[in-house]
């Protein structure tokens, strides 16, 4: 029996998301959690972030996660915000993330940064094989790139109320990206991921050698490994609101269309009355 739907017995169903594009979205998934996880661990090593070029040495953390002998607390700039139980300090264990999210689980900053730099690999390669493909076909150009319409401040605001209202598109609406998925998937494929990747360089003393450059534009070592921990927590929330949105629309219908491309397109429960222009 075939896995994938036949198109001609249901005219609702349409073949979405092609191959190459799951592919990368798997392979892009699994690398990123596995990242994150193990950049968790290497931040325990030194639980604290600071702007400019020493650090410890001459400036004073602007991000802190820590413990006393009794209570876990966060503290942002002058703010100190307890977190007992769960960073800082959690099962009676002094570190700044539990071991239920670091890879690995105990403290070890050695294998952290083995696995942290072997997934590196799989993040980087299969993502410029993305850009490329998805240039070259103008999947980017055609599916993900924002129209002028799109943009406009009445139809942006108009998508983002539909959204907060749970309303989201259906029919031959439905067969495309909305405007919040693409500036999502936009930011994240040619903004969050790219400056992750260029900030965990800048903090590589070899490829400062190389690239001095880097350090100038991140400014300096310190400045690269916040910005680097920024980006990685922006796309924790993404993560997090995609996966909200999955469930919200339909899992069984979402979670299909990127295992197997084919995607049944939402009915209209009554019909839509537009606005006048």
């Amino acid at each position: 029996m075939s896995v994938l739907p036949d198109p001609q017995d249901d005219n609702d169903l349409v073949y979405r998301q092609r191959r190459p594009v799951r592919l990368w979205h798997w392979l892009n998934a699994f690398a990123v959690v596995v990242m994150l996880m193990s950049g968790l661990m290497i931040f325990n090593a030194h639980p604290r972030l600071y702007w400019g070029q020493y650090g410890a040495n001459r400036e004073a953390p602007w991000l802190e996660i820590g413990s006393t002998d009794t209570a876990g607390f966060l503290r942002l700039g002058p703010v100190t915000i307890p977190t007992t139980g769960v960073l800082g300090l959690s099962g009676g264990e002094a570190r700044a993330f539990p071991a239920l999210v670091t890879i690995p689980s105990g403290y070890d900053l050695a294998a952290a940064r083995q696995w942290h730099f072997a997934f590196a690999w799989l993040l980087v390669v299969p993502g410029i094989a993305f850009w490329l493909w998805g240039f070259a076909v103008r999947h980017v150009q055609r599916d993900l790139a924002p129209t002028r319409a799109e943009l406009a401040p009445r139809n942006l605001w108009q998508d983002i109320k539909d959204h907060a209202r749970l309303r989201f598109h259906t029919g031959e609406a439905a067969r495309r990206y909305n405007i919040l998925q693409k500036l999502s998937y936009v930011g994240v494929i040619f903004g969050l991921l790219p400056a992750m990747v260029l900030t965990g360089l800048t903090m590589s003393p070899g490829i400062d050698a190389a690239w001095p450059w880097l350090l100038d534009l991140f400014g300096g070592r310190q400045s690269a490994r916040s910005i680097h921990f920024i980006c990685a927590s922006a796309l924790v929330g993404f993560i997090v609101v995609h996966l909200a949105m999955v469930l919200l629309a339909g899992p069984l219908n979402e979670v299909r269309s990127i295992i197997t491309g084919w995607y049944r397109l939402p009915r209209d429960e009554a019909p839509r009355v537009e606005e006048a222009a």
